[in-house]
């Protein structure tokens, strides 16, 4: 089955202004009280999640394993007239691509959880060593505590609009017997009230309970360890209910 990260077509369909101004809302409130003058997100994919940290005058650094997602990025960067600088890297190999330190290091997108937990936690350990001394760390991720918990199938958007088409997306979820879980995403657009094109894709994701996480933070030396929804913004809701979750940690 064709894979999503390779349309970036599809891939955006969901962005709008009104998202971008969450995002950008989002990076003011971490950003508060903290010098981060540049970021390298290491799962930039095509920059809906961090380019709004250029247009807040940060230096903007990303890798993506898809050469696609990081064509689209450059494409959607020249067109706001930001710079960022993009590499084609696994985030399992950061150290064999970047030399130098950060302010901040983070994954952004749900992308951690691609790979298994214990190579998530070698990945932070690659994080870290890109991270300068008094840094930070950020993720951003889907709730899997609560997914597990729930147990739900089905996940639903609220359509977009292209025009006079209706762009419907459902994820259904799978549970496997070895504790994966694959996403099936299922687009339809509608015309006139008739599907006119369907689109399928399936995601294959190894869900990592948040204390784990956490743990191995807090044994890199991260201190200050704020967990919270996503978008920050959001900062009354109860990080336990919410669907997706950020941390931002401070390298003590």
């Amino acid at each position: 089955m064709e894979k999503l990260y390779d349309r970036t077509d599809i891939y955006d369909l969901f962005d709008n202004e009104k998202k971008d101004r969450m995002i950008r809302e989002h990076w003011e409130k971490l950003l508060e009280g903290k010098k981060i003058r540049s970021f390298l997100d290491v799962s930039i994919g095509t920059g809906s999640l961090t380019l709004p940290l250029a247009a807040l005058g940060v230096r903007l650094y990303g890798s993506d394993l898809s050469s696609a997602m990081l064509e689209r990025c450059a494409q959607k960067a020249n067109e706001k007239g930001l710079a960022v600088d993009l590499r084609q890297s696994d985030f399992r190999e950061l150290t064999a691509h970047f030399s130098e330190t950060f302010d901040c290091v983070g994954s952004t997108g749900n992308s951690l959880p691609y790979v298994s937990n214990g190579e998530i936690l070698a990945v932070l350990g690659q994080m870290d060593r890109l991270v300068k001394k008094g840094g930070y760390l950020y993720f951003d991720m889907r709730n899997w505590d609560k997914i597990l918990q729930e147990r739900n199938r089905f996940y639903l958007y609220d359509p977009v609009f292209l025009g006079d088409v209706r762009v419907n997306l459902i994820q259904v979820w799978d549970y496997h017997g070895d504790g994966s879980m694959t996403f099936n995403l299922l687009y339809t657009f509608e015309k006139d009230g008739k599907a006119v094109q369907k689109e399928q894709f399936a995601e294959h994701y190894i869900p990592v309970r948040q204390a784990l996480l956490l743990e191995k933070l807090g044994q890199l030396g991260y201190r200050d360890i704020q967990v919270l929804c996503h978008p920050a913004c959001f900062a009354d809701v109860d990080v336990k209910t919410v669907d997706w979750y950020c941390v931002m940690a401070h390298k003590a």
